[in-house]
């Protein structure tokens, strides 16, 4: 799987609304910077993305204009517009933001993410 596959099979995962997908693209030492907590341990990531379904219920994320800005054969960074949709309190919300996402190759040669950070552009 390449990078780019990595990136699309994350952001699949995370529509699936079930950790235990997202767990298998994460890289142990993975850190997560959200707008409002940072996340360095996989039980506080988890915590937060299964905190984040349940607020917003149905939520899609979706990545656009990705770029990849650093790549190698051991790493690679990239940097999109996510977007989100779904119901709060029964109501359809949507946003979105900046994030940062760099992926690092395992020792059996699979891209895992090492570090995610996003950040809301909504006030």
């Amino acid at each position: 799987m390449s990078y780019e596959q990595a990136l699309k099979q994350y952001i699949n995962a995370t529509n699936t609304h079930n950790f235990t997908n997202v767990k298998q693209l994460l890289h142990e030492d993975a850190v997560y910077w959200f707008t409002d907590k940072t996340c360095e341990t996989e039980e506080e990531i988890q915590r937060y993305f299964e905190n984040a379904w349940n607020v917003i219920k149905e939520e899609v994320y979706s990545a656009i204009d990705v770029q990849w800005i650093s790549v190698d054969e051991h790493s690679a960074t990239c940097i999109y517009t996510y977007h989100y949709e779904g119901y709060a309190n029964g109501q359809f919300v949507s946003g979105f933001g900046r994030a940062t996402n760099l992926f690092v190759k395992d020792n059996d040669g699979n891209w895992k993410i090492k570090h995610e950070h996003l950040s809301s552009l909504q006030k």
